[in-house]
């Protein structure tokens, strides 16, 4: 029984010897009392250089530098480390070939059952990276403190929690005319007018950064010499890593030159506010619109089949036509969001723009309100217009909303149509061509030529803050041009405002029926289809579609489980996979099937248009929300 515990033991310190030379990040070696090492792993190999038949039996200090030496330092850690039990530092210590590294030096004492100590256990980690680092940071800090003490064109300096100065740059000294020893250690109130200090604004301004992380305002300073100059002032907090208040940080520009400057700048700043706060809503809507279309596929999928199976009670055929116009408007509503967030693809179709604007007036009036009136013109002989159907609603909807905002007190809007033809390049900025001027007209404010010069560009806006993106115009405007159109303005101050859309005109009669019919569908029977899916509403709703077309449906909740379909040896024809799907999207499915079957034909379904790389952007889309037409049609073309 003994002797098999001491075999155990025996495999059990082979083992830790093992797990211990087999650590490279961390020096692990023993020393006995004296201080002589006798163990060497191979982490102590890898950085101090030494191999263990040269290091063993000599003396742990040959590694301390000739200063530490001198200072007895290797002696007094091991003194410490058996008084105290442990002693832990950092230093500089010496490698092999005589270069130096900075060092974390762990070092505790083995104590024997009786008590004696019988070395020491030493744990050795290369640090130098992280000092160097350190050394790097404390130069940056050096240099940011020479930085801003050179800085003269404003004046930064510390306040303590009660407003007294403990700091003074170059800048304030020249802004303000004091020099450091004439105002460090005074209340900073020093520099504001009577009639400020009076109302009380360097505790308001102090208060103010306290309780809402900043302050930031522009008054009236004053110099040493008694002139006042306008400032742009800027209060910080400084927090400590407890939350406690240790002062804060001003910052004072003198802007009395340079005020239509600073204003040009704040301006800048507002637009960067108002383009993240559009991406942001972006994100959002793209994420709901997704959500949303799944939904329609579910309902729109469900009201297909029970069509097919009800009688001709023609109550119950009205309910069905009824819900399915309902779930197209909420198909109308998505793709806008879609459009809105960038998200859909550009999709041009001729477009009539009688049929648009008639489809949108209910939205129009209700969005405009009692104050403004709508009319419609359009010329007779009208050309269909080379256009995408959601993105020209979206820039009418945004035209006529900002010439409601332009006419506070009432008024009209005109919405017009008129064929055009331009013959020659050079005196129009269109290219020569037949063209669709599309034109919404109010009786509002106008602009005056400054405005209307900068009415377009990105961020601009004239709106107050927090009412106006300052992207309205320009996202028409470049949708225009990516049709090959044209965006224009026109505007006089106290008359109104025109903005046209010169879009290119379509091929006559070929402007796609917007009925929905249930045409008759041919398709190809008995295939065996591997649905993929983690949405099991949609997941159900396909099934059911396809099964009602005479195919055999496999289901698959997660890529993962798709590719277990391909393991069990199942017979599959077709797969059908979602794009969004948690851990293995859409692109990455096709991808594995791709290796295991390079021929097997795969469609994406997608709620919205992703960004897609590789042999995936050439396979067939299934646009969600979809009918049962559109998945005879995918198919017939995945199968071709």
């Amino acid at each position: 029984m003994s002797g098999d515990r001491t075999k155990t033991k025996a495999i059990e310190d082979s083992r830790f010897r093992q797990l211990i030379d087999s650590v490279v990040d961390y020096a692990i070696y023993m020393i006995d009392p004296d201080g002589i090492i006798t163990s060497w792993n191979a982490g102590a190999r890898r950085f101090k250089g030494y191999e263990e038949a040269e290091i063993l039996g000599q003396h742990f200090s040959r590694f301390y530098t000739e200063p530490d030496r001198l200072a007895g330092l290797p002696q007094r850690a091991l003194d410490t480390a058996k008084t105290e039990g442990r002693f832990e530092g950092e230093g500089w210590r010496v490698r092999k070939d005589g270069t130096l590294f900075w060092s974390h030096v762990v070092i505790d004492p083995i104590i024997d059952p009786s008590g004696t100590l019988v070395g020491y256990a030493k744990i050795t980690r290369d640090l130098t990276d992280r000092k160097m680092a350190e050394e790097t940071l404390k130069q940056s800090e050096q240099q940011f403190r020479l930085l801003v003490q050179s800085v003269t064109d404003y004046a930064i300096y510390m306040l303590s929690p009660d407003g007294h100065l403990t700091n003074w740059n170059l800048g304030a000294q020249r802004i303000k005319g004091y020099r450091p020893e004439e105002v460090i250690g005074k209340h900073f109130s020093m520099f504001y007018t009577p009639a400020d200090r009076e109302a009380g604004e360097p505790q308001r301004a102090l208060d103010t950064a306290a309780r809402e992380g900043r302050f930031e305002n522009k008054a009236w300073r004053l110099r040493k010499d008694g002139t006042q100059f306008l400032a742009h002032v800027v209060v910080d907090p400084i927090w400590g890593e407890t939350g406690t208040l240790l002062g804060f940080a001003k910052i004072t520009r003198d802007i009395t030159e340079v005020t239509q400057a600073q204003h040009a700048l704040e301006q800048t700043r507002e637009a960067l506010f108002q383009a993240q706060k559009m991406q942001a809503i972006g994100q959002l809507s793209g994420g709901i619109a997704h959500d949303f279309n799944n939904l329609l596929t579910v309902i729109l999928g469900n009201l297909e089949i029970v069509r097919k199976r009800v009688t001709d009670d023609p109550k119950i055929m009205r309910l069905l036509d009824n819900a399915t116009q309902g779930a197209m408007r909420g198909v109308s509503l998505t793709q806008r969001m879609l459009a809105f967030a960038r998200r859909q693809e550009l999709k041009t179709e001729p477009v009539e723009i009688p049929a648009l604007i008639q489809g949108i007036t209910g939205l129009l009036r209700s969005s405009l309100g009692p104050s403004v009136g709508l009319e419609t013109r359009f010329a007779p002989d009208l050309e269909p217009a080379l256009a995408d159907l959601n993105q020209l609603e979206l820039a009418v909807l945004n035209l006529a909303t900002n010439a409601r905002d332009a006419m506070p007190n009432g008024g009209k809007i005109v919405i017009s149509a008129r064929n055009e033809v331009v013959s020659d390049a050079a005196r129009s900025s269109l290219p020569v061509g037949q063209y669709v001027c599309l034109s919404v007209t109010d009786t509002g404010e106008g602009m005056d030529p400054t405005t209307l010069a900068s009415a377009t560009d990105p961020f601009f806006t004239t709106k107050g803050v927090g009412k106006g993106t300052g992207l309205g115009l320009s996202m028409v405007h470049g949708f225009i041009a990516q049709l090959g159109g044209r965006f224009i303005l026109h505007s006089q101050k106290d008359v109104g405002t025109t903005a046209e859309l010169w879009l290119p005109v379509a091929i006559p009669g070929a402007v796609r029926a917007t009925v929905i019919e249930t045409p008759a569908m041919s398709t190809i029977p008995g295939l065996s289809v591997l649905v993929v899916d983690d949405d099991s509403l949609v997941l159900t709703s396909t099934s059911l579609l396809l099964e009602d077309l005479g195919h055999r449906v496999i289901s698959a909740t997660s890529g993962a489980q798709a590719l277990e379909a391909f393991e069990s040896g199942q017979a599959i024809d077709l797969v059908i996979t979602d794009m969004a799907m948690p851990h293995m999207n859409g692109a990455q499915l096709a991808q594995a099937i791709r290796n295991r079957q390079p021929d097997l034909p795969i469609i994406l379904a997608t709620g919205y248009a992703e960004r897609l790389e590789g042999f995936v952007t050439e396979l067939p889309r299934l646009s969600k929300p979809f009918t049962q037409l559109h998945l005879v049609e995918v198919i017939a073309q995945a199968m071709k």
